[in-house]
């Protein structure tokens, strides 16, 4: 969200204190979280227990536009949308999943900073950073439709099917109207016993909610009944040294139900990846 903000020594700084010894951000690292029992907390539903670890296996490569401030993933039988983002530079695209070529793409306002994405029938809705409305498009031609305010910040974006849940970079994912983007609920989310910070994108995938950690390469799988990681995927190594270099974090997620795989790319990677998540060796 705010790497293309802050100064480049600064932002080395973030990420490495983020990413350090590969650990996600949970909240007992922050300087201003309080302080949280050394001890799971007990549970009155059901044992604590840690969540599981994953690997990948890739399935496919295809190349993706290293312009792209990718935002949002969705895919919809057989096509491929895309939210990128940035001041000035914000879009809405149709993007082939075979060749990774912009089939079409609409530019957004240069007052809003595109983020997430999900589909509801036949639109998409499209968040903004810290403006406070959604952008709504039919999806069968990137026409826009709409805008829908809302409250906080929007980051990640995805639709179970019943409601929109959202997520703002904390630990908390929102519960939100379709139609309205009104709130109606929400959970926290922690990891083995502590919040887990920084939520971004978000994919609805067969009752679970997965989420992109910002400025990791680690992919969470959340119950969206209790807010508990059952899963963390660790995605490090999709692209190589040289090429991760001119790139930033892995951010884009989306589900192709008619493979069982995952979509993954991120924020100006040369490459997109159809996926397979599997048991970790050792996990």
């Amino acid at each position: 969200m705010l790497s293309r903000l802050i100064g480049p020594g600064l932002l080395l700084l973030l990420a490495a204190a983020a990413c350090r010894d590969g650990r996600l951000p949970v909240a007992s690292e922050a300087a201003s979280a309080p302080a949280l029992p050394a001890q799971p907390p007990p549970q009155t539903t059901a044992p604590w227990k840690p969540a599981e670890r994953l690997g990948l296996t890739v399935l496919a490569t295809v190349p993706h536009d290293p312009e792209a401030y990718t935002q949002g993933l969705v895919w919809s039988g057989g096509s491929l949308y895309e939210s990128a983002g940035q001041y000035g530079r914000s879009s809405l695209r149709q993007v082939d999943p075979t060749t990774g070529k912009v089939l079409r793409a609409v530019a957004v306002e240069p007052r809003y900073f595109a983020e997430g994405l999900a589909q509801v029938g036949d639109r998409l809705i499209q968040l903004t950073w810290q403006e406070g409305v959604a952008l709504t498009w039919r999806a069968a031609t990137l026409e826009r439709t709409g805008e829908i305010p809302y409250s906080g910040e929007g980051w990640g974006l995805c639709s179970d099917g019943a409601r929109l849940v959202m997520s703002d970079g904390s630990n908390r994912l929102t519960f939100r109207d379709p139609s309205t983007l009104a709130t109606t609920g929400g959970v926290d989310v922690s990891l083995d016993g502590r919040p887990l910070m920084q939520l971004n994108e978000l994919e609805c995938v067969e009752g679970a909610v997965w989420a992109n950690v910002w400025q990791t390469d680690q992919i969470v799988r959340i119950d969206p009944a209790t807010g508990r990681v059952t899963a963390v995927v660790d995605a490090a190594g999709l692209l190589t040294p040289e090429e991760a270099a001119r790139a930033e974090v892995l951010n884009g997620i989306a589900w192709k139900p008619e493979t069982k795989s995952f979509l993954l790319t991120g924020k100006y990677w040369p490459k997109m990846f159809e996926v397979r998540f599997e048991p970790a060796a050792g996990g």
